[in-house]
């Protein structure tokens, strides 16, 4: 399976819930095997979760840390204390305090920047868990079982068909994983998924918590993605330029394998870079650099975008021979020449708002620049192997810098 496929925000999406539909289907054999393996599988959640903040610390991947310290916790709170039937004393109500805390804690996540475990932000988020926790155990031992009968009539009231959680956490609890499936599917990035596959795996479990087993075979089931993110986060930090936020080369080197019986190759080079870098500073060229990655991005739906190296990236086409990429090139040429990037002048911003409202008003001067790139494309029609294609395509770039630059030229 294609590394792609995998990182697509419809197969972050559609994995865990075939991994719910597959645990409720097999669920009697998943009880079997629990039940004959009952030390090893209960006790397996806690190991993942702790193993997981581990290895999220020497990735520095904080956020991922933070989501698995709160599955941890959340753990051993219904192994602790809701092992017994939810009729019986406070079980109901400290059940409806864990569906209700567990999201808004996954949602506290989302402020916070990755870092090492070490961190200040990490101390943070656990300070914060334990407010939560203080407080759920303030509230419980101000509740007897005998104050609960209102509440049973009231907000805990259950609909034993749907569920024995009660029935307005199970919309708080639907609407929760929606708010978490729209992040994930409008942005993709992996805490999106992260939050969304622990949010969906946390809430069926509150929801059929009195299934044997559920808890333990669900949070396992988190744990074992938990794990499978922080290793695809990791591949990504390797494989994705930092910079530009698209694939470098290591990540070209990889779908160049896989290119099919047609393709063509673009080599895309920014004119005059060193020159531009020496004049503006590195800070600037790095702007350029983004700018020029966001356009390369709108070349065409079937048109792959890396950064090769500096100032030089490439563009995949499959299926495409080199004529018929030629429009589209000489399309994202014209765009970048007819771009006006402004060039700030940050020992120049004014100290306040008056300030800067006079300066535009005054129309102060800016100085503005237009980037230029020279284009090299070839196709495999004439070439046996992929090494060849991209010689020939850096060949026509060489051509294109050495008659004037600004152009596109085809091998």
């Amino acid at each position: 399976m294609s590394f792609r496929i995998v990182t697509t925000n419809w197969f972050r999406l559609t994995l865990p819930l075939l991994i719910v539909t597959f645990a409720m289907v097999c669920q009697n054999q998943i009880v079997e095997l629990t039940y004959s393996n009952r030390e090893i599988i209960t006790s397996l959640p806690y190991a993942l979760f702790i193993f997981t903040i581990l290895l999220a610390h020497a990735f520095k991947q904080s956020r991922i840390a933070m989501v698995s310290a709160t599955m941890l916790l959340a753990y051993w709170v219904i192994q602790s204390r809701l092992q017994s039937p939810l009729s019986t004393g406070t079980t109901i109500f400290e059940l409806s305090l864990l569906t209700l805390l567990m999201p808004i804690s996954l949602l506290l996540v989302l402020s916070y920047r990755d870092a090492s475990i070490f961190s200040k932000p990490f101390a943070l988020y656990l300070f914060k868990l334990s407010v939560f926790f203080i407080w759920s155990w303030i509230t419980l031992s101000y509740i007897h079982e005998d104050g609960l009968d209102d509440l049973n009539n009231t907000f805990l009231f259950v609909w034993p068909s749907v569920s024995q959680l009660p029935f307005i956490l199970v919309i708080f609890s639907l609407a929760m994983v929606l708010i978490f499936s729209i992040f994930l599917m409008s942005r993709n990035n992996i805490i999106d998924a992260v939050l969304y596959t622990t949010a969906l795996l946390s809430s069926v479990t509150y929801a059929f918590i009195h299934v044997t087993f559920i808890s333990s075979t669900l949070f396992s089931l988190a744990g074992i993605l938990l794990l499978l993110y922080l290793i695809n986060a990791s591949y990504e930090l390797a494989f994705n330029d930092n910079l530009t936020d698209i694939p470098g080369r290591l990540a070209l080197e990889s779908d160049l394998r896989h290119l099919g019986k047609v393709f063509s190759i673009a080599m895309v080079d920014i004119d005059h870079f060193k020159s531009f870098n020496d004049s503006y500073g590195h800070e600037t060229g790095d702007d350029v650099l983004k700018l020029v990655a966001s356009k390369l991005q709108k070349v065409g739906k079937k048109a792959r975008v890396y950064r090769y190296g500096g100032e030089e990236f490439t563009i995949l086409f499959k299926g495409r021979e080199a004529p018929d990429t030629l429009s589209e090139l000489e399309e994202l040429r014209a765009a970048l020449e007819e771009y006006d990037m402004v060039i700030r002048n940050k020992d120049a911003r004014p100290k306040n708002d008056k300030v800067g409202s006079k300066q535009r008003k005054a129309k102060a001067k800016s100085n503005t620049v237009n980037i230029t790139i020279s284009i090299g494309v070839a196709d495999n029609l004439d070439f046996d192997t992929v090494a060849e294609v991209m010689k020939a395509a850096d060949n026509a770039l060489y051509k294109a810098k050495k008659t004037g630059r600004n152009k596109v030229c085809s091998a």
